[in-house]
Parts: structure tokens; C-alpha cells; sequence
């Protein structure tokens, strides 16, 4: 049966490029598990976009002397180059700074208000004395109330992960001039989250297939209870209150980016034949609704924004949140201050997409935090993209090719024949339901072994010394083995899109390899393949230092 499949990725902040830990964290996952439904056939909306409001686009405008939508606008560019180059394709990669956006975000405000969860109190707040203006969060530094850590942000601990309220930190200090803030009274809106904590409990009761690190870091937060907290700030840059009176206030950018799953859903719709379509996977009861994030957003994603929809009431809830740890870097933690990090467009000026995305899919950050390392990076390529599967492919057709003019001939299958195509078709079974759990590391895991019980095969049968005693038993051999091949393409092609639409054409099958069907493609006697290229390049060992060399 199809079903309706949103995927709602992470939005990046648009005040930098993007580096290798945001693409690990969410958005090649939720691309490989995209691709993999639109190939089992389901109907899959994914969206996600800039975000072009909050201190830190304001911070840097400051520092380099431009506007903020200057500076969204360079970074929004620059992320959609960084997705173009890794492949990695939504349905609509849009931003924060459309009308579509604001309209969206401010209707849903109203509504909110209208129904009393969203009030307006008094509330006293940092002051910079010096600068004579209130201090939004990340114009606020100091130490964390919890962990201790310093240069804590004033809304959350980049250490702990926990949210705060500001006037928290200790010994906060203003980010800009570096004065000591007062406290000072001003009047914002608060979201009364405390209204929805019991029937948050009740929805989360069912999610015994969320990921453990999700589930408790959620229930952990919940235990300390939720209270009512301003969703407003005393800035000029983002959405405006849409209230009489406080147009000058503007919407907490927390508030209104979770919004944008919604808002990029009906933008995407109005560039359709049916406007209404967004509808499918929001409204509809059968659908299910994902939301790719790395861990410092699950507050955000597993609670605040699930009260958000409980208090409209419209619209579908979270089925998944698949959010992952983080990904360190050769022991590190990616540092973008001190230029530790890899950024994703300046390593595609080196490296194929491919490569990329399988180390960082077979590392994946899933249940714990992981590391990025360059010696690791070039002994899988070496060792498994190119050893394992590029040799096994490059073998088989170069041989094939020679020996039987790339055409799948007449045979009688053996049994062990027979034995492996079933465990390709295993296969299919076996990754796809991998797939479906949001275990995606562990499917591609799953896969390559599949790739090395072809392997095992190959070499078992030795084709090479058969075509000279038995040339119908050799054709057997390879007619299982570019069946085999063309099967593993299908099932490798969310992960390396790339040369699996190379090897796609190699193989001369129909239409384009992402529009495969997620099944063993039919390879009738009588086919011809084309000439055989190889897939990946062998890294040389020496890439490992000259790499960390330029770390920091």
C-alpha cells in the first residue's frame, strides 16, 4: 500500500557554510531514506530551507559591516551548492525570508493567541547598559547554570544540550562590548507550553520505536517540566508580531523555524497543478511524518514543536524523529572558530560525492557520537567502495564483455546459482527493513555484506579458469553475477546515487537509476550491456596527512 511520507530536515542557520557534521547529523540521512521510499514507491515530500532570522545572522552581519539578508542570502546559496554537490535533493529547499513564510507563521501565531496558549506578560530581561539595548540570546554569553561550561549561549549549552532562560547564566557578560548586563523590565508573548505536557506524555507513550538516545534525552526534559517561556524578542531582524501595538517585536527564530515544515509544505503545493496538495501528508491520518536533526534540536522537535500542533489541532504530529549524535573530527569536536571542521563544498572540490556519503553513512553518529577521520575516510574507500564493490563490478563486466559481447545468454542455473540470486532478493527484504527503522548505517552495513557474498561467489566459481574447460556452466556463472550486480546497484543507490546511476547505464537498463523500483530488475536473455567503466578511484595512503595537515 502507498503511503504518504514527510521528511523535515533541519534547518540550517544561513550565517555559514556547511560543514561535514550538519550533513552527517540529518541531511544525507533523510536523502538516502527518501530515495529509498520514493523507490519502494511511496509518496514522499521533503523540505527544508535556510534559516534566515535570529542573533546568529545579526552577529555576523555586524562583525562583516553588511545587512543580515545579505548575508542569508550568500549562505542559503552556498548550502544549495553544498546539497547540489553531494546529491542530496529536497522537493523544495526553500528559506525563512519568503512572504509565504511569514504569512504562515503569523497566521498560526494569531490562532494560537486567539485560543489563550500564547499570552503577554512582563518580563525581565539582560540589558546592556553600554549599548543600551536588551540582549537577545546569542548577544549574551556566560557560564551554564548546568554543566558549567563557559561561553555558553544565552538560550542553550552547546556542551549539555540543555535550554535556559538567560538571566541563568552566570556571570553573563555582553558578546558585543563585553559589559556587564542589567536586569531590565519589557513586555513579550509567552507560549504556554505547561498546557500540553500531559498530553505530550500521552503521545510519546506509543513511540517504543523512537531511537533510545531520543526517548530519553525527551522524557529527561519532560521530568523537569515545562513551563511557559517568551517566544518574542527585542530585535529587527525576523518575522514581526502580528499584533497591534508590538510590531516592533519580532517572533523568537526557534519559534518560527519549526514552522517551516509547514510553511515550505504549502509553498511547495502552490508550484503544483493542486495548491491543496500539502494537505496529503499534513492532514491526512495514515501519513507519516519524519523529522531529520542532529541532538541539540530534539527539545525542539520532540516536545515544543509537537505542543505547537496540539494547540492548533489541525495537523498531523511526529511519527519519527530520527535524530543523530554528533560527528567529531579526528578526536575533536568540529570547531568552526578555530577552522576544525571539514566544510562540504571545499571537500567536493577533491573528492567524488560518493566517497563522501559512504563514510559518513557507514560512521553514522546514530546511537552514540562518532569520528571523522582521514585514515579512516581513505581505507574505506580503498578497502570497501573500491575493493569490495567497484572490483567485484569492474571484474565481472570487463569479463563478461570479453567473453560473452555483454549479452545475458541461455543458461541452466545450478543450485548455487539459484542460491545467490535468492539472497539478493534477501537482500532487498533485509535492507528495506533496516531502511524503514531509520537504521540507516546499519543498512548500508547490511548491504556490503551482501556485496562480499558476491564477492565470495565470484572467486569461489572462478569464471576465469572455467571458460576454459566449460563455457555454457562459465555463462552461467556471469549471467548470475550480472544479475546479481544489477540487483546490489538497486539496493546501493540511496546511499551512492551517483555511481549507481553510472553503473545503471553501464548495465543498460531503462529510465534513470533513482526511479528504480525498489526489486531485482529483469535482465531477459538477450540483453546487452555496455562497455565497462571503472565506478571509484583508489585514494593514495599519503591523502590521510596531507589532510589533517590543513586542519586548523
Amino acid at each position: 500500500m502507498t503511503t504518504n511520507i514527510f521528511l523535515g530536515v533541519a534547518w540550517p542557520y544561513a550565517n555559514g557554510p556547511l560543514h561535514l557534521g550538519h550533513v552527517a547529523g540529518c541531511y544525507l540521512p533523510a536523502d538516502e531514506f527518501a530515495r529509498y521510499h520514493r523507490m519502494k514507491g511511496n509518496h514522499v515530500l521533503m523540505v527544508s530551507g535556510s534559516d534566515g532570522h535570529g542573533t546568529p545572522i545579526t552577529v555576523r552581519a555586524q562583525k562583516e559591516g553588511v545587512t543580515p539578508n545579505e548575508v542569508a542570502q550568500r549562505y542559503h546559496e552556498e548550502i544549495v551548492q553544498a546539497f547540489k554537490g553531494l546529491n542530496i535533493k529536497f522537493d523544495l529547499f526553500t528559506t525563512t525570508r519568503t512572504d509565504n513564510h511569514r504569512k504562515v507563521v503569523q497566521e498560526l501565531f494569531l490562532d494560537l493567541y486567539k485560543k489563550g496558549h500564547i499570552v503577554l506578560q512582563s518580563q525581565e530581561l539582560l540589558y546592556c547598559p553600554e549599548e543600551k539595548h536588551f540582549l537577545p540570546d546569542r548577544y549574551v554569553e556566560g557560564v551554564c547554570p548546568h554543566c558549567g561550561a563557559e561561553k555558553a549561549r544565552g538560550d542553550q549549552c552547546d556542551a549539555c544540550g540543555r535550554t535556559y532562560d538567560a538571566k541563568e547564566l552566570k556571570n553573563p557578560y555582553c558578546k558585543t562590548c563585553g559589559a556587564t548586563p542589567i536586569i531590565k523590565s519589557t513586555e513579550h508573548f509567552f507560549f504556554r507550553w505547561q498546557d500540553f505536557g500531559q498530553d505530550v506524555i500521552s503521545w510519546l507513550s506509543d513511540k517504543t520505536y523512537w531511537r533510545p538516545n531520543v526517548m530519553n534525552f525527551t522524557h529527561n526534559y519532560l521530568e523537569n517540566g515545562l513551563r511557559e517561556s517568551a517566544i518574542t524578542r527585542d530585535m529587527e531582524w525576523g518575522i514581526p508580531v502580528p499584533i497591534e501595538g508590538y510590531e516592533d517585536k519580532r517572533i523568537y527564530v526557534w519559534w518560527e523555524a519549526v514552522v517551516g515544515y509547514l510553511s515550505a509544505s504549502i509553498e511547495w503545493a502552490s508550484k503544483q497543478s493542486d495548491p491543496e496538495c500539502w494537505r496529503d501528508w499534513w492532514t491526512d491520518k495514515n501519513a507519516r511524518c519524519y523529522y531529520f536533526i542532529g541532538k541539540d534540536n530534539i527539545p525542539f522537535h520532540a516536545i515544543r514543536w509537537p505542543a505547537v500542533l496540539l494547540g492548533d489541532g489541525r495537523f498531523n504530529l511526529p511519527y519519527d524523529i530520527p535524530a543523530n549524535e554528533f560527528l567529531n573530527l579526528e578526536g575533536r569536536k568540529f570547531s568552526t572558530s578555530e577552522n576544525w571542521a571539514l566544510w562540504a563544498n571545499d571537500i567536493l572540490e577533491r573528492y567524488d560525492a560518493d566517497a563522501v556519503r559512504y563514510m559518513l553513512t557507514a560512521i553514522a553518529p546514530e546511537s552514540s557520537d562518532s569520528d571523522f577521520t582521514w585514515a579512516e575516510f581513505v581505507r574505506r574507500n580503498n578497502d570497501e567502495l573500491v575493493g569490495w564493490w567497484g572490483n567485484l563490478v569492474n571484474r565481472c563486466l570487463t569479463f563478461f564483455s570479453k567473453h560473452f559481447e555483454g549479452t545475458i545468454p541461455a543458461i541452466e542455473e545450478t543450485a548455487e546459482d539459484q542460491e545467490l540470486l535468492s539472497q539478493a532478493k534477501e537482500a532487498f527484504d533485509k535492507v528495506g527493513a533496516m531502511m524503514e527503522k531509520c537504521q540507516i548505517k546499519g543498512a548500508l552495513a547490511e548491504a556490503m555484506e551482501y556485496v562480499r557474498i558476491g564477492n565470495r561467489y565470484f572467486d569461489s566459481q572462478a569464471p576465469w579458469k572455467q571458460i576454459k574447460i566449460d563455457r555454457q556452466r562459465t555463462a552461467a556463472i556471469m549471467a548470475t553475477m550480472v544479475r546479481f550486480i544489477a540487483s546490489m546497484n538497486v539496493i546501493l543507490t540511496p546511499f551512492i546515487p551517483g555511481s549507481c546511476a553510472k553503473l545503471h547505464e553501464i548495465l543498460a537498463l531503462p529510465g534513470a537509476a533513482e526511479a528504480s523500483t525498489w526489486s531485482m530488475p529483469s535482465l531477459e536473455i538477450g540483453h546487452k550491456i555496455n562497455t565497462p567503466q571503472p565506478l571509484f578511484k583508489k585514494l593514495d595512503t599519503s591523502v590521510a596527512e596531507e589532510e589533517k595537515a590543513r586542519l586548523g
